[in-house]
């Protein structure tokens, strides 16, 4: 069997369950790991993650020995979000050059991507709140009329990882998934006081179903550069974003070392490292209930997702 998998979460009852996929069958982990005498929780993605390191070095053995016919098929089940649910999502800001140029001209100022902040900077979306799995409904805020998308790779983390240098960053790297980080953006920036107004992160990135998350997870071996991917964002079948990874302002490696400076990052938890140009504000077309939204990142497969009335 090949040894080429992805981890997800499905549901082909009531129950969600951690799986592993090779090709189009879904292997339960609970099954995998049942004869292997070890202590990986495998209960949920995130008790896998926590053990990753066991984990990925035990899984490329135990699919050698399963046989195709014992696998779930991937189309008689619902997909989940992969993580549920992890304990931070962290949301990188400004991290393409296209997409920083893209708003400035929105705002008539002069091309910004050329100025670099000493250090990258970031805001944070609610976990079990807002993520949603492959195929879910993505209600409409009933507070805002300019629901924006952005098409992004996440970064799952694998490992503690506290003070890391930029040279060790990329080890605590479990794999990467897609993430729609969803926003309100007429909560960009709101009045506070008389003629004072101020960014409100949380009202435009804080909401339910506003972070899409799936269909599964990669891990990182399968991902030959992680700053060499593709990134499209078709909605209904208008291609409006079409970037690389290779535009990053901010690299993975720094991004992850910034963060583990400030916080010591755990198996599970996600970074949400910002998108291309194409975003619905610059185009002043903001998304409406009826409207799919499809995301494809190379070597992460598809998420889809359709907004419906809130």
């Amino acid at each position: 069997m090949s040894a080429n998998y992805r981890l997800l979460t499905y549901r082909a009852g009531a129950i969600p369950r951690p799986g592993v996929l090779v090709d189009t069958r879904i292997y339960p982990a609970a099954d995998l790991f049942r004869d292997r005498n070890t202590a990986i929780d495998t209960s949920s993605v995130l008790g896998l993650l926590q053990s990753w390191e066991t984990v990925s070095e035990l899984l490329p053995s135990t699919l050698k020995e399963i046989t195709l016919d014992k696998g779930i098929s991937l189309g008689e089940v619902t997909l989940e979000a992969p993580i549920l649910y992890p304990s931070v999502v962290l949301a990188t800001g400004g991290n393409y050059s296209d997409h920083l140029d893209e708003m400035a001209r929105k705002h008539n100022r002069p091309p910004i991507s050329k100025y670099r902040l000493a250090e990258p900077f970031f805001t944070m979306k609610t976990a079990a709140h807002s993520i949603i799995g492959h195929g879910a409904p993505i209600r409409y805020p009933q507070f805002s009329k300019q629901l924006d998308y952005e098409a992004e790779i996440g970064v799952v983390i694998g490992r503690y990882a506290e003070n890391v240098a930029e040279s060790d960053a990329m080890d605590a790297v479990a794999g990467y998934v897609i993430v729609n980080d969803l926003s309100a953006r007429d909560y960009v920036r709101r009045e506070i006081l008389p003629d004072q107004r101020a960014h409100d992160w949380f009202g435009q990135k804080c909401f339910r179903d506003s972070m899409p998350m799936g269909p599964w997870i990669t891990p990182r071996q399968f991902v030959p550069d992680p700053y060499d991917l593709s990134i499209k964002l078709w909605v209904n079948d208008e291609l409006r974003q079409n970037g690389s990874s290779k535009n990053m302002i901010y690299p993975l490696a720094e991004q992850i070392a910034y963060l583990s400076r400030h916080i010591t990052l755990r198996p599970g938890d996600v970074i949400s490292t910002g998108c291309p140009s194409g975003v619905g504000m610059a185009l002043d077309t903001y998304l409406k209930p009826g409207d799919r939204i499809r995301i494809e990142v190379q070597h992460c497969g598809v998420l889809d997702n359709t907004v419906v009335a809130g």
